[in-house]
């Protein structure tokens, strides 16, 4: 899985001196850098090279193929010249092997981040109230002149230039959709045998059990040349001090080092020039604070702040009071839908690694700004659950125009 560090973005080639003028003008992460579009290039003088350079990247970024970017790069060779090659040539010159090379050639689509057909759970169960008729229509047009005012990149989407207003639309809700409420999780799968699926909450968590959770910052947002950890040791904070500004989605990491949880956190944080529009942060809560661990996983999979929740409250506020846990055994093994989850994570090209505590279940927030509480609550009920994306852009949509029914305030 490529990783999200600018520097291991932008290699050794023509883009690195530019990095400079790309922190100056803003351009200081790579979901941000990979929505630049010709304007955006010429207000910055980038030479025909550079603009070459950073649509090869762009490309190889979403197909997982980043090595080959240095290669690539000192060919001379654009994007589209590269891409009428044999697959002999690409061999052949630059090294590819077989697998890439048909990864490489797919214009179609970037590394599936879906769940193959065969594999896809029923519609999700309908854990609480379910919503009103569906506003995205309603609050699409606001969304989008937000957008407007905040950025005129547009996002690459393989050879071709689609609006980040066309991105935000793939991602309405179709017709015919079921709203799952403010409290979601997916169904629960049969087991082998006579295991059970452990029951999960159905009601979404009071906003006091989790406004005074005593918090600690271990990474910044990241951008370019911040450093990788806060230097000196973040005092205590209470949760609510990171959404009192700024509405916020928390997504409450089982253990970084998982190959499923890494997975999770790279497609969300990919699409975080929707989230700038819409003017919500990105936060990981993580129950350990183990040093190498969040090295490894922060900028790689994942570039919003990172908090530790040392005493587990986000966790436990998800089970309501309790924390949701389940044996490596029944919830994995004997999981049809776990290892369903495994797999998509396996093709996504993501390492993974065992260290730390990895049976405490977690999911994710979606929290209003101030004290207007929980707009959305997602279970991992199965290991490697991820909160449908649709559906969290959709409640940050609605954020923005007052459409959420949010928690009571108890």
């Amino acid at each position: 899985m490529a990783s999200f560090s600018v520097e291991e973005f932008v290699g050794n080639g023509v883009l690195k001196g530019l990095l400079p003028k790309l922190l100056e003008e803003g351009w200081d992460d790579v979901p941000t850098l990979k929505i630049m579009n010709s304007e955006d290039m010429n207000a910055i003088n980038m030479t025909q090279e550079q603009k070459d350079a950073l649509e090869i990247r762009a490309y190889l970024h979403e197909r997982s193929l980043m090595q080959y970017g240095d290669k690539f790069e000192s060919s001379g060779k654009s994007l589209p010249e590269l891409l009428s090659l044999s697959s002999g040539d690409l061999s052949s010159q630059f090294g590819m092997k077989r697998g890439h090379i048909a990864r490489f050639m797919d214009r179609t689509s970037a590394c599936a981040d879906t769940l193959p057909k065969s594999n896809a759970p029923p519609s999700t169960k309908l854990t609480s109230r379910p919503s009103r008729n569906n506003s995205i229509y309603k609050s699409y047009d606001f969304v989008s002149q937000k957008i407007q005012s905040r950025t005129k990149s547009i996002i690459r989407s393989n050879t071709s230039e689609k609006s980040l207003e066309q991105s935000l639309a793939d991602f309405k809700i179709k017709d015919g959709y079921t709203f799952k409420g403010i409290v979601a999780a997916e169904p629960a799968e049969s087991r082998c045998g006579c295991i059970k699926a452990p029951p999960i909450v159905d009601k979404v968590a009071p906003y006091s059990a989790i406004e005074n959770i005593s918090v600690q910052k271990l990474t910044p947002e990241y951008k370019v040349g911040v450093e990788s950890l806060v230097k000196s040791k973040a005092p205590p904070m209470k949760a609510s001090e990171l959404w009192r500004e700024k509405p916020a989605v928390l997504v409450c990491i089982r253990r970084p080092g998982c190959i499923m949880c890494r997975a999770e956190a790279h497609q969300l944080y990919a699409k975080k020039p929707i989230f700038d529009a819409l003017g919500v942060q990105l936060i990981a809560v993580l129950h350990e604070n183990i040093d190498s661990e969040v090295k490894d996983f922060w900028p790689r999979y994942w570039g919003g702040a990172v908090i530790f929740d040392r005493g587990m409250g986000f966790f436990k506020a998800l089970g309501g009071g309790e924390l949701l846990k389940e044996k490596f055994l029944s919830g994995f093994i004997f999981n049809p839908r776990a290892i369903a989850n495994y797999r998509r994570a396996k093709a996504m090209g993501i390492k993974q690694n065992f260290k730390g505590e990895g049976e405490i279940k977690g999911g994710l927030f979606i929290m209003g700004n101030g004290k207007s509480g929980i707009a959305y609550q997602f279970i991992e009920r199965n290991f490697g659950d991820w909160a449908p994306l649709a559906e969290v852009i959709e409640i940050c949509t609605k954020l923005q125009v007052n459409l959420v029914d949010f928690s009571p305030l108890c």
